[in-house]
């Protein structure tokens, strides 16, 4: 179906629903390498006044890709929550515009229709807000989740503790994490992306993260980021807590990938099924990230964050316990400069938290983006503010393995101190006992108090 809008004396015309959903995104280097971006800014106005008018009924007749060619259009479509979606179904987009910004509007409101609203009706939405509107609906929305601690509790905020190493090294990587635990990072997850995928790798890195766990009664999980098909290989070998994959937002993305939606399923089955668990037992982590589908020539057509938004429904079927967007990683023919950075990531974590995720991010970019440590502390404290369920712990902020600039442990420090935040709760009373922390939040000086480097 095609639609159109005067502005001015300009007639603009659009072919059809994703061509209004593209023109409509603030402009960003990806949509425009893809030749989806529009072509001035009053036609990306012109755009964002057809999505504000657009019933939310239309996204359920009109799908962005076809329904006979996509499994994740069909898990979009086949699991939409009808019941749910009666209480909005009379709704414009800019009336859910209005609806989530409304003061009476709560996070738990918000929760309860997540799963009547479509990826592509949370970006649309998404498209007519101010950066300051994403921050202010995020806020309101806490979704929590539990494995051996519990992550997205109002007022407190968590960190994956990543140790990576460029060779792997077991050495490297226990000192690593013993830096990050000592600055109070690894709530969230210690979560090593392997230089490699051998299995036999990953049994020892797994092996070595639960020995340490163990040995001091860490109460938080442990995660090497491998590919989903070894974490099944080597589930009866190693003790796996988490199950990571990078997913997408088309089933040809994803198949880029090595993955289907039967293959998160076995893991997911199986990963439940070892009961590792304490507290609860949602046991997936995946990773996301602006570009992805497009990168894959599998982007159908399709601005790149409704693709990204998409992905999202892959990962809400599986109920995680973590979600992150990588948001600078892929690089800047997707996200070009800090500014398309920082809007990505307060996009991508608002559809996410919208659709009812556990949302954390990667504040990152590549060395040849038009980027600096400067636009990440912004994004940073901004996404704080928002309601971020957790950040990455990289020592220096410099992932030496992956290439590319994070945050770091002394951020997760200053995130927390500058917003009142604190780590998960049960963390933080482990981080107490061991003296590694005060009453107040503090680090603590290293001296005998701190039992953990005593007992090493």
């Amino acid at each position: 179906m095609a639609y159109q809008f005067t502005l001015g004396k300009q007639n603009y015309l659009f072919d059809d629903l994703k061509s209004v959903l593209a023109k409509a995104s603030p402009l960003r280097s990806g949509d425009a390498l893809a030749g989806l971006a529009a072509a001035s800014n009053t036609e990306r106005i012109a755009a964002q006044y057809v999505l504000s008018e657009l019933p939310l009924k239309v996204f359920l007749n009109e799908a962005v890709v076809p329904y006979e060619l996509d499994e994740v259009t069909r898990l979009i479509i086949d699991t939409h929550d009808v019941q749910a979606f009666d209480n909005i179904s009379h709704f414009t987009v800019g009336d859910l515009r209005d609806w989530l910004l409304e003061n009476t509007t709560s996070g738990q409101n918000i929760l309860e229709v997540s799963k009547a609203l479509t990826p592509e009706m949370v970006a649309a939405v998404c498209k007519l807000m101010r950066n300051q509107d994403l921050i202010a609906v995020t806020s309101k929305i806490q979704v929590i989740t539990r494995y051996r601690n519990t992550v997205g509790l109002k007022g407190h905020v968590s960190v994956r503790l990543q140790p990576n190493h460029p060779t792997d090294d077991m050495k490297g990587i226990l000192a690593s994490t013993i830096d990050g635990l000592l600055y109070g990072c690894g709530d969230a997850v210690i979560g090593i992306n392997p230089a490699t995928d051998s299995p036999s790798v990953t049994i020892n890195l797994l092996q070595m993260l639960d020995d340490l766990r163990l040995k001091y009664e860490i109460p938080t999980q442990s995660c090497v980021l491998c590919h989903v098909t070894t974490a099944l290989q080597i589930m009866d070998k190693a003790p796996v807590d988490l199950v990571f994959q990078s997913i997408t937002g088309s089933q040809k993305a994803n198949s880029s990938f090595g993955i289907d939606l039967q293959v998160l399923k076995e893991a997911h089955d199986a990963t439940l099924a070892l009961a590792r668990g304490t507290i609860g037992n949602q046991c997936m982590y995946f990773e996301t990230g602006q570009g992805s589908a497009l990168s894959a020539n599998a982007h159908h057509g399709v601005d790149q964050q409704t693709m990204e938004a998409r992905a999202y429904a892959v990962a809400r079927h599986f109920d995680p316990f973590l979600v992150n967007s990588v948001v600078g990683f892929i690089g800047p023919e997707y996200l070009f400069d800090g500014k398309q950075i920082i809007r990505a990531g307060l996009e991508d974590h608002f559809c996410a938290k919208v659709m009812g995720l556990p949302m954390g991010m990667d504040v990152c970019y590549t060395n040849h983006a038009d980027a600096d440590q400067d636009d990440m502390d912004n994004l940073l404290t901004l996404l704080g503010v928002a309601g971020c369920n957790f950040f990455m712990g990289v020592p220096g902020t410099d992932d030496i393995m992956l290439n590319y600039q994070s945050t770091s442990f002394h951020d997760a420090m200053y995130l927390r101190k500058v917003l009142g935040k604190k780590p998960a709760p049960e963390f933080e009373a482990w981080l107490l006992k061991m003296g590694i922390i005060d009453e107040a939040g503090n680090k603590c000086s290293i001296d005998d108090a701190n039992k953990l480097l005593l007992k090493l």
